[in-house]
């Protein structure tokens, strides 16, 4: 580790403001951002920390059919609040990590940084969610800009993740038993009038959303829908884990699984 400045706002007007300092970075759970600053691949002048801002904590229900979830609140939180409402959600927040993971962690971080095999990713993608930052509001199909990237611009900070409720949600994740991050993971949302599914862990361009399995299952909500579904390989990521033609058996196998369930 090395020098660093270190602010703790209360606000998030506070929070963009110590952000224009030249070098600072936003810190939230830290999971991904302590690691790299202990080990000198990242070398921010000042950390900001989002944790003491009441208003980015929580879970939320706003009218009937959304819930929002603050951009600071933690796994453990999502998993405990989200529950009532979402019930995929919050499974999916309950299964991050482990327990130290998951009271550190928060869903502002895991989106800002976007790793190709993070949980999150998919459910918003799959979700249809809107990312609230410090700037503006962002729909999840244009959120997302490759593996590690979104389209934030420096100093913006994820406020809310709004999150429409599904008819009926799972989230299926075969697991990297080491890190617990999805060797593929697999979000299926059905709405009353067509279904989103999106895929994490397995390609090379970080989540996405399988179009075929969409069209297929909005027409029959059934595994046998995708029976005739193919995934191709190409641009799959292919690793000691798992080949890119493994990956593709996956999101078909764990696509199926997660209808199941949510039927």
């Amino acid at each position: 580790m090395y020098d660093f400045e270190f602010e703790r706002p209360e606000s998030v007007t506070d929070a963009v403001t110590s952000l224009q300092s030249e070098g600072a970075m936003p810190l939230g759970g830290g999971q991904t951002l302590i690691p790299t600053l202990k080990q000198r691949l990242n070398s921010p002048s000042k950390l900001v920390s989002l944790t003491a801002i009441s208003d980015l904590q929580g879970v939320r229900l706003d009218g009937l059919n959304t819930i929002r979830v603050g951009g600071a609140t933690t796994h453990e939180t999502v998993a405990k609040q989200a529950v009532q409402h979402y019930p995929a959600l919050a499974d999916l927040a309950g299964h991050i990590g482990d327990p130290a993971v998951r009271s550190r962690g928060t869903i502002g971080g895991s989106l800002a940084n976007n790793d190709p095999s993070a949980c999150y990713p998919a459910a918003v993608l799959a979700s249809d969610a809107t990312i609230v930052t410090s700037q503006r509001e962002i729909a999840a199909d244009e959120f997302f800009d490759g593996m590690f990237a979104t389209v934030l611009e420096e100093g913006e900070i994820i406020t809310t993740v709004k999150f429409p409720i599904p008819v009926a949600a799972n989230y299926q994740k075969f697991l990297q038993p080491a890190s617990r991050f999805a060797l593929t993971g697999v979000f299926v949302a059905k709405f009353n009038s067509s279904v989103r599914v999106a895929v994490t862990g397995a390609s090379e361009d970080g989540v996405y959303r399988w179009s075929e399995a969409e069209s297929l299952l909005s027409a029959d909500f059934s595994p046998v829908a995708l029976d005739g579904a193919h995934v191709s390989p190409d641009s799959m990521i292919s690793d000691l884990h798992g080949s890119p033609e493994y990956r593709a058996s996956l999101v078909k196998t764990l696509t199926k699984r997660a209808v199941v369930a949510a039927s």
